[in-house]
């Protein structure tokens, strides 16, 4: 029986009901200044081996959306030197979608050269599942997204990033035009096992 009124049912509760939702079916509003600093806070709860932090995010504001797009132009120019003007116009519309966006970057080799990239990994990835969960605790909808451009020179340029950083995903935020049903999750006993 779940009991609303005791924090681990909340919380698995709030995992439940979380879904990933494309950023075209995201909508305005999105989160408030003081909704942004909590998801960002969530964030810093996450594990944090040798306490190295080896994660960052950037923000992407509406104004800067059109230099995002030109540079997800510039990505697909490096894949693909004969892109149409329409799939040229297609990759920077992406960047329009979703009321809040921003790029989350791990630092795979810097700082304490102790920590492995895989550990560093796993730290942003459960920073941004506390942001994912915060948001929609919020009664936000969220996703995160990926995709080629993200190893593109383009990008790193324009996010500034250092040679041990990776662009690894973006976290997109806001309401949900339409809901989709659930989908199907899997049981424990289907990835657990005993040794």
């Amino acid at each position: 029986m779940v009991d609303l009124h005791h924090p681990a049912d909340v919380i698995l509760e709030i995992m439940r009901d979380r879904r990933q939702v494309s950023a075209k079916r995201l909508i305005e509003p999105g989160p408030a200044s003081d909704q942004i600093e909590a998801i960002f806070c969530a964030a810093a709860q996450a594990p944090d081996h040798g306490v190295i932090r080896p994660w960052r995010f950037v923000q992407v504001p509406h104004s800067a959306r059109d230099r995002l797009g030109e540079a997800f132009a510039a990505a697909l120019r490096e894949r693909n030197p004969d892109a149409t003007a329409q799939q040229l116009q297609d990759a920077r519309g992406k960047a329009m979608h979703g009321p809040f966006l921003a790029l989350a970057i791990a630092d795979l080799a810097g700082k304490d050269t102790n920590i492995p990239a895989a550990e560093r990994l796993v730290s942003l990835g459960c920073a941004l599942q506390n942001m994912l969960l915060m948001a929609y605790a919020q009664r936000y909808a969220a996703g995160l997204l990926s995709g080629m451009a993200l190893q593109s020179q383009a990008l790193r340029a324009v996010f500034s990033l250092a040679e041990t950083e990776q662009a690894v995903c973006f976290i997109v935020i806001g309401t949900v035009r339409e809901p989709k049903p659930a989908r199907s999750r899997p049981q424990p006993g289907a990835f657990v096992s005993s040794l």
